[in-house]
């Protein structure tokens, strides 16, 4: 039989497809990572497992330690569902500015909700999370923004995927840039394959980035 034991088995390995329009336009071949293939439908599971598995590894996480994240993203929607799966216990930090159906859907995968004034910003989600982490006895906050783990599961998983399905035959790699996990880890692996390749950053052009 051929059966996942949770969904942490069922991320990554997300095939690429051809964008026909864009492709037709410009006379070039483009290509997506369909990431929304994983199981919570963004590439944040990526990071969420490997950060997760990374704390387990070196025992910062044992069976009754709290995961603090302050986050008002995908990240934090991965991080629930991963938690859920093995059983860790999950607080989220983040504005009161977010929608009702981001917290519903949270609440519904098991994690518990600190909202923090919306003026204050996610300042204010990472102010309360390291609040919440002093108070408590078995607490570790994961920063996806600093933590190794995230680019690192990118060089490991997504570079290896691209390069094996396109044949190291690739031009110009584009990432969004969010907390640069994606682009810096993807993006150093292929360099690294392929003499002469572009990394592309991209980001709204009113982004706090």
């Amino acid at each position: 039989m051929n059966i996942a034991n949770n969904i942490t088995e069922l991320i990554g390995n997300t095939p690429l497809v051809r964008l026909n329009s864009p492709s037709h336009k410009t006379g070039t071949t483009i290509l997506g990572k369909c990431e929304f293939m994983n199981p919570t439908s963004s590439v944040k599971d990526r990071i969420g497992f490997n950060m997760i598995k990374d704390a387990l590894d070196k025992g910062l996480i044992k069976g009754n330690t709290r995961i603090i994240e302050p986050t008002s993203g995908n990240t934090g929607i991965a991080l629930a569902a991963i938690c859920a799966a093995l059983g860790l216990k999950l607080t989220l930090t983040m504005p009161e500015s977010m929608s009702i159906e981001r917290r519903n859907l949270l609440k519904a995968l098991g994690a518990e909700l600190v909202l923090t004034p919306a003026a204050a910003g996610m300042k204010g989600a990472i102010d309360k999370a390291n609040e919440l982490q002093e108070s408590l006895e078995d607490a570790i906050i994961l920063q996806q923004f600093q933590n190794p783990a995230n680019p690192e599961v990118h060089r490991l998983t997504t570079a290896k995927e691209i390069l094996r399905d396109t044949d190291k035959k690739v031009d110009i790699f584009i990432a969004a840039v969010g907390t640069g996990g994606t682009l810096t880890g993807t993006g150093t692996v292929l360099k690294e394959e392929i003499p002469g390749i572009q990394i592309i950053a991209v980001e709204p052009e009113d982004s706090a980035v």
